[in-house]
């Protein structure tokens, strides 16, 4: 039992190293060295618990993915308000962070399929909190109707009105119910 706890301990250690080194350096800078002194382990034991470094990056972007699906899924479904709070709540620590995977994901095969992934929780997320109003929709309709939430709900949404618009957190939450009433109302 102490072993499987310790063992659990060292790879959450590695995962935690990884994605500090993810967010600090490029993608093609970053090494399984530098990984391995964070954790203060060995390179060895990256490799022996996670087989390499596409399959480390795998991990800690799934562990983050499922983080993150944890933080959105303090939205209320059917309460568009409560999304809005939960997806700037997400983007306002992570948003930055996002976009940085975003732009690096064409050269890091690794990234593709975090990102991927991420993408598919997105979806789903917008899916599950608009439930009410894509529910008397059906076929093309529903499949344009969600990716319009998708689309009004992404980050790079966020950054337009946050970063490049400068919009206070308050007035971006006020924009993006502004953006997402007109779908509503006509469910």
């Amino acid at each position: 039992m102490a072993r499987a706890q310790t063992s659990a301990a060292t790879a959450e250690r590695i995962l935690d190293a990884a994605v500090d080194v993810f967010w600090e350096l490029p993608t093609d800078k970053i090494s399984l060295d530098e990984v391995a002194r964070r954790a203060g382990v060995t390179v060895q034991t990256v490799i022996r618990r996670f087989g390499g470094r596409d399959a480390l990056f795998t991990a800690a972007g799934a562990r983050e993915s499922e983080r993150i699906r944890r933080q959105r899924d303090e939205a209320i479904p059917g309460d568009p308000a409560s999304g809005v709070r939960a997806l700037l709540d997400h983007y306002e620590v992570f948003g930055d962070r996002v976009l940085k995977m975003l732009a690096e994901e064409e050269h890091n095969p690794a990234l593709r399929s975090v990102v991927a992934q991420g993408r598919t929780v997105h979806r789903d997320w917008c899916a599950r909190v608009f439930a009410a109003a894509l529910a008397p929709t059906r076929g093309l309709k529903r499949e344009r109707r969600l990716a319009q939430f998708v689309a009004i709900c992404d980050v790079y949404i966020w950054k337009l009105l946050r970063r490049d618009g400068a919009l206070s957190r308050n007035q971006t939450e006020v924009a993006l119910v502004e953006l997402l009433n007109p779908l509503l109302e006509e469910s």
